[in-house]
């Protein structure tokens, strides 16, 4: 989804073109979880008392939503010159054409049709993908695969920074 932000400013102090901005969250089932789990520290920990079951409570409540919130926030965007995917800064200008994955194309990239060459920001929750060749010789990356619920904005900020 594109971002209606302001563009972050760079290290010059000049505002950098922010084309796309998308935050990949956890489901809702994973918070529930998360729950769940917070509830599981709290029930074993009963029996030693009411303080013990509050620090299970809390502890495993903390740990579970630390694991979902850092699994879960995964961003993407294009801005200026590079695709930001997770922690990987690609520049455009080693990108071929993006092609836009329907979720059974993007289910089948992710699994028999791999590349263990390739980068891929995965997210299984999310259906849909862009796959995006790599043409840098240099490279030994064949091709970025990014999860992503808009393949077709994120294709067309790419084709947009690729243009000019």
């Amino acid at each position: 989804m594109p971002s209606s932000t302001t563009p972050p400013a760079t290290p010059s102090g000049q505002p950098s073109v922010l084309r796309y901005d998308e935050r990949l969250t956890a489901p809702r089932s994973w918070w529930l979880i998360a729950v769940m789990v917070a509830l599981s520290g709290g029930l074993v920990l009963l029996p030693l008392g009411t303080v013990a079951m509050l620090a299970g409570l809390i502890g495993a409540g903390a740990l579970a939503a630390v694991a979902v919130s850092s699994y879960g926030s995964a961003r993407i965007r294009v801005v200026a010159d590079s695709l930001v995917a997770g922690d990987a800064r690609i520049p455009v200008s080693a990108l071929g054409a993006p092609e836009v994955l329907t979720p059974e194309e993007a289910r089948a990239w992710r699994s028999y049709k791999a590349d263990p060459r390739a980068y891929m920001l995965l997210r299984s929750y999310v259906p849909t993908a862009l796959r995006v060749p790599v043409t840098d010789p240099q490279d030994p990356t064949p091709y970025v695969y990014v999860s992503t619920r808009d393949p077709r904005s994120l294709a067309a900020a790419l084709e947009a920074v690729q243009a000019g």
